[in-house]
């Protein structure tokens, strides 16, 4: 049978109610372990009660056992009778305490083993741990060796234990349903948001006949969310569109599809982008992402060029698998590695999501001990790109029913999941199955559970200095102290603008450039910030043409010092490639100072400043006939040295096309 490309499988399905032959068998199975009652009237129910089941009357059995049960309570055989009775008919949480006091009233013995078990299975499907725990602990006592399942029963008592102690220990507050307008459908699941948390992406299903397509809700300032509307009639099709990821610009998505014309498996991995207002027609990504089998749930990175996702291909470590691909130079996506251990494990490994940041992976897994099902864990990138050990969110994220998905703002804040809504079904009753609705909800972020490290984000837009018309630029974003590039976004053809998101903790240089225009440099220092807000930055690019000049704002020297500090290199690095795309060009680079000091002296500071710029250029293969150097001293200040952040902002190097 196709698997449903997103929420079918996440969840181990709803219990259907089985046939009547499979019922009947059930009972015969058990019904020569009970022993005969001695007394009369016990002795004449529990034969009404066989009767009536070979005249596959259940219901009618059923009741008749309840009599047996209230006439003889200590004949706990009835019981477990019922219970297999229950079971078969698909009641489970009726068959649970028919088991439960069936099996408080017989001797502790292996005849019963199975029947633990079942219990213990059942118990913990509805989260009644110390019911489930009890029941484990008495089939291990009496199981033999070649019980089946009896290795899974022994983990399953280690979830009990677990979870029995995370209840009593809590990591923040119980997700809460997302009010109106939102969750209007039977079925939506799988929350995105952008950068700027402006937009909340989602699949959603309106009844349970409705294939799944993609959504889209705005944020307002004061944190409410606007009704949703399909994303786009370029995106949304005929076919299934779900578990979309949208990169922190807003402008790059990818999603899984099933079934569609070319695809490569059943449900395939598909990609858009969007340019103004308008999303392109979707393209698969290919078999270096894409395997003959089951690929969905998809998380981007925030510059869009890192995606993780769920997998069902052949050579991983367990059923489902999660992978990891990159956006190469050429615009072709890398052949999709399994991130391995200790992420992925002989279970499911599912639904992975990867934080602005960059540094926390969180995903569920139901391979490590947990509440029971899929649970919910978070892992951190360790310096050489291996991740650290997973470790489960608690209690109340997870819990005995199979989790989904997750997804964390970038500041580290607020929470979206998605989760079955709660049985209504009656006390003491039973129902034919049917799928319960899914929606969406929201928490706040606990600390042990927040990404390693919080993010915030610049945007903007980039503009032509002349002409004051928006660009199409590269914007590169790199760390200061490794001298790697950690994001690459391209600001809109149409509107020009843009969206880099920054980590706390990193002093960072930002470059915009487009063809035949200077680069632009800009440096965000948050390796000691106390506030981290949002910037609003526009860029303006000068033309390459004489005359024309730009500061370069990452190049580091010591007070009264005119030695380039090891950070300056990305700046260097990044002039020297500018220099070999316009081999034309002639540059002088001009150094400042602030005022503090003789003029005399800061002359002689700029001068020897700006000559080891030239000096590295040359160096690295820059001919010197396209180098100046020239010191101003204190002359030309850009703004009055009146405050150290003006003096600051006088201490300078530009560099001038001749």
């Amino acid at each position: 049978m196709r698997r449903n490309s997103m929420w079918g499988a996440l969840r181990l399905g709803v219990m259907s109610l089985l046939c009547l032959t499979a019922a009947e068998t059930a009972w015969a199975q058990l019904t020569p372990k009970v022993p005969v009652p001695t007394n009369t009237k016990a002795r004449s129910l529990l034969e009404k009660a066989q009767q009536q089941t070979r005249e596959r009357d259940f219901v009618k059995a059923v009741e008749t056992l309840n009599q047996l049960n209230e006439k003889f309570p200590s004949f706990g055989d009835a019981y477990l009778l019922k219970g297999s009775l229950l079971k078969a008919m698909g009641d489970n949480r009726n068959a649970m305490a028919a088991y439960r006091d069936g099996l408080g009233k017989v001797s502790l013995e292996a005849v019963h083993a199975s029947e633990y078990q079942l219990l213990g299975d059942l118990a913990l499907s509805y989260g009644d741990y110390q019911t489930a725990l009890d029941a484990y602990k008495n089939l291990l006592k009496v199981a033999p060796k070649t019980q089946k399942n009896l290795a899974k029963s022994q983990r399953q008592l280690l979830t009990c234990e677990f979870a029995l102690n995370a209840m009593k220990h809590p990591v923040g507050e119980a997700p809460v349903a997302l009010p109106s307008p939102m969750n209007a459908f039977k079925f939506q699941y799988f929350p995105a948001l952008t950068a700027d948390n402006r937009f909340l992406l989602f699949t959603g299903r309106p009844a349970a006949s409705s294939g799944e397509d993609l959504y889209v809700s705005r944020q307002s300032k004061d944190g409410s969310l606007g009704a949703p509307v399909p994303i786009s009639p370029a995106i949304n099709s005929s076919y299934n569109e779900g578990a979309g990821s949208i990169s922190g610009d807003g402008k790059t998505l990818v999603f899984a599809s099933c079934d569609r014309p070319k695809a490569i498996g059943n449900c395939d991995l598909y990609i858009s982008r969007r340019t103004g207002n308008n999303w392109s027609t979707p393209v698969n990504l290919g078999t270096n992402v894409n395997s003959t089998e089951w690929d969905s749930q998809p998380s981007l990175s925030a510059d869009g060029r890192t995606l993780y996702f769920t997998s069902t291909r052949r050579g991983g470590q367990g059923q489902e698998d999660i992978y990891v691909s990159t956006l190469q130079p050429d615009g072709t996506w890398s052949m999709a590695q399994n991130v391995g251990t200790p992420v992925n494990t002989a279970g499911k490994d599912m639904a992975p999501f990867i934080h602005a940041s960059g540094t926390t992976l969180y995903y569920v897994t139901d391979g490590l001990v947990g509440m029971g099902g899929l649970d919910v864990f978070r892992c951190e990138k360790n310096a050489n790109g291996s991740w650290s050990e997973p470790r489960n969110l608690g209690y109340p994220l997870n819990t005995f029913e199979n989790e989904a998905s997750l997804f964390i703002t970038s500041d580290n804040q607020k929470g979206f999941c998605s989760r079955t809504k709660a049985s209504d079904e009656p006390p003491g009753g039973y129902r034919l199955a049917r799928e319960r609705p899914v929606e969406l909800f929201s928490f706040a972020v606990p600390a042990p559970v927040k990404a390693r490290e919080t993010s915030t984000y610049t945007q903007g837009r980039v503009f032509d200095a002349n002409t004051k018309k928006p660009l199409k630029a590269e914007v590169k974003l790199y760390d200061l102290d490794t001298d790697v590039l950690t994001q690459f976004v391209t600001s809109d053809p149409e509107y020009g603008d843009y969206t880099v998101v920054l980590n706390e903790g990193h002093h960072y240089a930002m470059y915009a450039s487009a063809d035949k225009y200077l680069l632009k440099s800009l440096s965000f220092d948050y390796s000691n910030q106390h506030t981290f807000d949002p910037l609003a930055l526009d860029i303006y690019l000068e033309p390459v043409r004489s005359g024309r000049s730009v500061v370069l704002n990452n190049l580091f020297f010591d007070t009264n010092k005119y030695d380039l500090k090891p950070q300056s290199r990305t700046e260097l690095n990044r002039l020297i490639e500018f220099m070999r795309q316009y081999r034309d060009v002639q540059i002088e680079v001009s150094g400042y100072t602030d005022n503090v000091g003789s003029p005399e002296a800061n002359i002689q500071l700029s001068q020897r400043r700006a000559q080891s710029v030239v000096e590295y250029l040359s160096s690295h293969g820059v001919s010197s006939n396209r180098l100046r150097s020239k010191g101003y001293g204190e002359g030309h200040p850009l703004v009055a040295n009146d405050t150290e952040a003006h003096r600051q902002l006088n201490r300078r190097i530009e560099l001038h096309i001749l």
